[in-house]
């Protein structure tokens, strides 16, 4: 059975490279295979759960001269199909992107085009969401191009705003309610569509 070949890149824990993974074992994942992990941080949690599933990890520290042309090698290298942005801190150029030529997607904290761009990452998204009071927040799963978040949307997922929230709190329940419910399921979308494509050709 023919499956897209996945690179998920991160920055921190890893928490969503973890739904990814449980989404893989529990065959929700079926139509892509994560076959490589690459992370921009030495100690970076998320490499501790690639080495635990038996996923090969790279570490191409993001700050070091030729980090994108290292990040295309190891793509091209192991014929990877699509990559998963999954709590990754970096953007890619529009060159890179030209030269990937794959699609590339993105998990967000929150419904775009609220709270995204520039600057909007992490427990900013949150802080922003409260401060501005709104009811509603969620997370969009969308493709990556050369605007920050400005890619077309996959999925989103609506969570509420509790009283008494604080940006932790928050964070963790658009965390439970939408990213790690929404990104696998993204996932396997965009992985069955390069399946689809794959058998055309043959």
């Amino acid at each position: 059975m023919l499956t897209a070949s996945i690179a998920v890149l991160v920055s921190g824990g890893g928490t969503n490279l973890q739904a990814l993974l449980d989404a893989q074992s529990r065959g929700e994942l079926k139509s892509g295979q994560i076959t490589l992990v690459i992370a921009d941080k030495p100690g970076a949690g998320a490499i501790a759960r690639a080495e635990k599933a038996g996923v090969p990890c790279l570490v191409i520290p993001r700050r070091e001269a030729g980090f994108e042309d290292r990040v295309l090698a190891a793509l091209r290298e192991r014929q990877i199909d699509m990559a998963i942005l999954a709590g990754f801190l970096g953007i890619f150029s529009a060159d890179f992107l030209s030269a990937f030529g794959r699609p590339v997607i993105n998990i967000h904290p929150s419904l775009i085009p609220s709270f995204c761009g520039k600057g909007f990452y992490g427990l900013r998204v949150h802080e922003a969401a409260l401060d501005y009071g709104v009811k509603v927040t969620g997370a969009t799963v969308h493709y990556v191009n050369e605007i920050t978040d400005g890619g077309k949307i996959i999925l989103q997922k609506a969570v509420e705003i509790q009283p008494g929230d604080t940006p932790e709190i928050l964070q963790r329940r658009v965390m439970e309610e939408g990213e790690w419910i929404l990104l696998p399921q993204a996932a396997e979308i965009v992985s069955a569509e390069i399946v689809r494509k794959k058998e055309s050709r043959q």
